[in-house]
């Protein structure tokens, strides 16, 4: 519980409340499901196959894993009983288990990049990976035959938007499968953590967001078209989560 990446835009800070620790910073706190392993193995034998999704909260492959290496014990399993498998994570670690991934018969690997401007972000993203160590980490995944694919999730407005055509010409370049595409959303408090790597970045950019999230709008609708007309030129798949 709790992600050592500690982005802006998170919204899987609610789970900080469940454990009690919603007054301190996301990021500061991570809780390690040691046993993760031992509940696996007992479970996965009476569970009705279907697609394991590792993780649509938090990041498989935050740094801590290098100490523990809970993702790999996991994978370890999923990969003994087979089961089809989708990793979205910003950590070039992946590399380190594609031995494992590739005796999976029905797997894919995700990054999340909502930007190719480092400094937007290293303030948005602090302590997640280098954005040009994502990009080799999908180059070396496709050679190594395994399906990718990249998040854009959240946009960010003012900065994912300027870079549109660069960043489906990048993605085409490194031939994802597709193209995953989500909106900025205000939930669990992130608004201050967002307005505050804003102002580090470009405080004027600080109205477009209030306009964006705050009032009524149809920026993400249009962003939608624009999106998906780009990567039609460039012939990627895109789907979106809005």
């Amino acid at each position: 519980i709790g992600c050592g990446h500690g982005c802006a835009y998170c919204f899987a800070r609610y789970v900080a409340k469940k454990i009690g620790r919603k007054s301190e910073e996301w990021g500061s706190f991570v809780y390690v499901k040691r046993n993760a392993p031992t509940v696996l193995k007992r479970e996965i034998v009476k569970k009705k196959r279907g697609t394991v999704l590792m993780s649509s909260v938090t990041d498989p492959y935050q740094p801590l894993e290098r100490k523990y290496n809970l993702t790999r014990k996991l994978l370890e399993i999923l990969a003994f009983h087979d089961f089809p498998l989708t990793i979205l994570t910003k950590s070039p670690l992946v590399l380190r288990d594609v031995s494992i991934l590739k005796r999976l018969s029905d797997v894919e690997v995700g990054f999340t990049i909502v930007t190719l401007d480092e400094r937007a972000r290293a303030c948005f993203e602090s302590h997640a990976p280098p954005i040009v160590e994502r990009l080799e980490a999908l180059r070396q995944l496709k050679k190594e035959g395994i399906s990718t694919f990249v998040m854009l999730g959240p946009i960010l407005p003012g900065i994912s938007d300027r870079e549109l055509k660069k960043y489906v010409e990048q993605m085409a370049d490194l031939k994802i499968d597709y193209l995953l595409v989500d909106r900025l959303n205000l939930k669990a408090g992130n608004w201050t953590s967002i307005k505050r790597a804003l102002l580090n970045y470009d405080p004027k950019l600080l109205p477009l967001y209030e306009q964006v999230l705050f009032r009524e709008n149809d920026y993400f609708d249009k962003m939608k078209d624009k999106i998906g007309s780009i990567c039609k030129r460039y012939g990627i798949e895109c789907v979106f989560c809005y």
